[in-house]
């Protein structure tokens, strides 16, 4: 069994398998964390909940589940293998407790300070650590305001997590490529927000 590194990224587009992959480089790990990002499913939202419990059911026996959006505080504090599913969710998380999804730029200094957060938690991580990320620069550009942020904020995000990984994947149709050196950075870690002439 080949060690993993302390930190490990692993991207996708939605339905790619990326978790499946994900699951499968700690799968042999001994008292594996599975941190859970998103909401907790209701019966407000079966397909949400079909999704989770798919996602359930993969998972070994012997693993241990935290479901929170405190990513951060579990890299700082925890010690032993961790899963963290996903980057999608968590983002989406910290937008709806910040009102991040209105108008106007209220919400930034709130999102700023937990993404940075968490960026810093990833680099001093003890590991190992998968983290599973959802690819949104190969999709169509979204429809609605709300969209096209959660897409410029993820990206960005994404990316920086990226650069102080020790591994990247990329999963494609369930095949995982591991991408060149990242090349220098060019980009503002917080791009401002997008105004509607970048639909």
């Amino acid at each position: 069994m080949t060690a993993l590194p302390a930190r490990t990224l692993v991207l996708g587009g939605s339905g790619s398998g990326k978790s499946a992959v994900a699951e499968a480089l700690v799968r042999d790990l001994p008292h594996v964390t599975y941190v859970a990002t998103g909401a907790a499913p209701d019966a407000a939202d079966p397909a949400w909940a079909q999704r989770v419990q798919r996602h359930r059911d993969r998972r070994p026996a012997g693993w241990g589940t935290l479901e929170t959006t405190d990513v951060a505080g579990v890299l700082r504090a925890h010690r032993g293998p961790l899963l963290v599913d996903s980057l999608g969710t968590w983002l989406a998380g910290v937008l709806d407790a910040c009102d991040g999804w209105s108008d106007g730029d209220a919400w930034r200094p709130a999102y700023v300070e937990a993404a940075d957060a968490l960026v810093a938690a990833w680099q001093h991580a003890a590991g190992p650590v998968v983290l599973v990320a959802d690819e949104v620069g190969s999709g169509v550009v979204p429809s609605t305001p709300a969209g096209r942020r959660f897409r410029d904020l993820l990206g960005p995000l994404t990316t920086r997590l990226s650069r102080s990984a020790d591994r990247a994947l990329l999963v494609v149709a369930g095949r995982a490529l591991e991408p060149a050196a990242a090349a220098p950075w060019v980009d503002d870690p917080h791009p401002p927000a997008p105004t509607p002439e970048d639909a």
